[in-house]
């Protein structure tokens, strides 16, 4: 009797499906169109003899099939990657294509520093880039669909391995001649949690400063509706409250031409730590940990520069 299976094609509409929970918008992300996604579904769903998507005009509902069999296939294209990845890894190192998540709090101000020296060394690299905060780009690493992140730790990032790359100290952002502005560090009882602006939920930044000062009742009374740094600078600049930033912002210009000012946060976790995570058992893995050698020296020569 012969058997036919899926093809990775099918499972990759499957799961973009699932992601995007829209025909279109799943169509785009695989570059194809809405009728070729579509169609591909349904010969999936012949082969397969059920019904995995339930579909209306408004929603697109997985049934309960479907939705195992969505896990599984971002396992089975997991793997195919890897596949890939062990081909690539047997080749010439850091060379041909990687896609890298990057955090909103660490892109702007470390990529445009450190990717000019990348080039020079590893020009045959082509790195694909994709900015999403810390949840989003953990699980589009372990869905397959980036092969590492820079991100900031401490994090929840699951069954991976990482390499440091140096430690990002904390600082609390004033307005300019505020008499609570302490002439050199700032202990964490000087903060006034009435006052201080952080970003929105899903930002690791916020939870890594909120970990730092150690004060529960600043969870409970921070404004938490910054969308990024460069906001919440502009809501400083304006007298409306006070900020965490850390120093690669700092040190990349966040602060240039407004009237705030920033003093070392005063504590014992007063940092959070660099660093690119992968999958672990990653084919790539020493690739990876090339990458991370290199970005690292680049911040520190950056810093031996300014």
């Amino acid at each position: 009797m012969t058997s036919y299976l899926p093809t990775l094609k099918q499972l990759q509409y499957l799961v973009a499906l699932e992601e995007h929970g829209h025909f279109g918008k799943a169509a785009d992300a695989c570059f194809v169109t809405q009728s070729t996604l579509s169609a591909g579904l349904r010969e999936l769903e012949t082969l397969l003899g059920v019904v995995l998507v339930e579909r209306t005009r408004r929603v697109v509902r997985f049934t309960p099939l479907g939705n195992k069999v969505v896990a599984k296939a971002h396992r089975i294209l997991r793997e195919a990657e890897e596949l890939a990845d062990l081909v690539r890894s047997s080749g010439k190192p850091l060379s041909g294509d990687l896609r890298m998540s990057v955090i909103p709090t660490i892109a702007p101000f470390l990529l445009p520093r450190l990717l000019p020296g990348l080039r020079r060394e590893q020009p045959e690299l082509k790195l694909f880039l994709r900015e999403e905060v810390s949840g989003a780009a953990v699980e589009s690493l372990h869905h397959g669909q980036v092969d590492c992140v820079l991100l900031a730790l401490p994090f929840p990032a699951g069954d991976v391995e990482h390499e440091l790359l140096f430690s990002d100290p904390l600082y609390v952002a004033f307005p300019k001649d505020d008499p609570r502005d302490p002439p050199e560090k700032v202990a964490p009882e000087l903060i006034d949690e009435s006052r201080l602006l952080l970003l929105e939920d899903g930002h690791c930044l916020k939870d890594h400063a909120l970990a730092a000062c150690n004060r529960p009742e600043l969870r409970a009374s921070a404004m938490m509706f910054g969308t990024s740094l460069h906001t919440l600078v502009q809501m400083v600049d304006n007298r409306l409250g006070l900020t965490l930033l850390p120093q690669i912002a700092i040190d990349a210009g966040i602060l240039n031409n407004t009237d705030v000012v920033a003093r070392p946060l005063l504590a014992e976790h007063a940092a959070r730590d660099i660093a690119i995570i992968w999958r672990r058992n990653s084919p790539r893995a020493e690739e990876f940990r090339m990458l991370a050698d290199i970005l690292r020296r680049g911040h520190a020569e950056g810093k031996c520069a300014g």
